[in-house]
């Protein structure tokens, strides 16, 4: 017998449902802080954020004028709402954070190497949120050490097996 009510096949809305991840930026960039922001959207946005249809690839975050904006974060346009009048996948989208936050942040970035790099958009009580990381680029031989330190793991967890077998 199922758990809960009539809706038990639906998803909970207390989970965090990830609808996209930037795997790439936590290769590239050296992980200093993270932050939880929202998003302003507009409704046609947030359905095409639900199905899923969003790309975090080359997407990063600037406090501009005393408010935080996130910018290249592509979201598909939903095709019911927008046959009409499409609007720009990779608009500019305001973030919503506290004043002391976006401060905090804009002091921050302005030192040696740190930029604003979004980690994850999810959903959380209904409500579209963004991981927002405070980074620094890695150099080469950084990215190099975390490869190998990458394949030394696999190695481990393949022994492990074997010698559990």
């Amino acid at each position: 017998m199922a758990k809960g009510g009539k809706n038990s096949d639906l998803f909970d809305p207390d989970e965090k449902r990830i609808v996209a991840t930037n795997r790439r930026a936590r290769f590239d960039y050296e992980i200093v802080d993270t932050w939880e922001a929202g998003i302003a959207l507009m409704g046609p946005e947030v359905k095409s954020l639900r199905e899923g249809r969003a790309n975090l690839g080359d997407s990063f975050a600037t406090v501009h004028r005393g408010e935080a904006w996130l910018e290249k974060l592509h979201i598909s346009s939903y095709e019911p709402a927008t046959r009409a009048n499409p609007a720009d996948p990779q608009r500019r989208r305001k973030l919503l954070l506290h004043r002391r936050e976006i401060d905090r942040l804009d002091g921050r970035i302005h030192e040696k190497g740190l930029t604003l790099v979004p980690l994850t958009v999810y959903f959380i009580h209904g409500r579209a949120k963004v991981e927002l990381a405070l980074a620094r680029g890695k150099h080469r031989h950084d990215k190099r050490e975390t490869i190998r330190r990458r394949e030394q793991d696999r190695e481990t967890q393949r022994a492990m097996r074997r010698h559990h077998r």
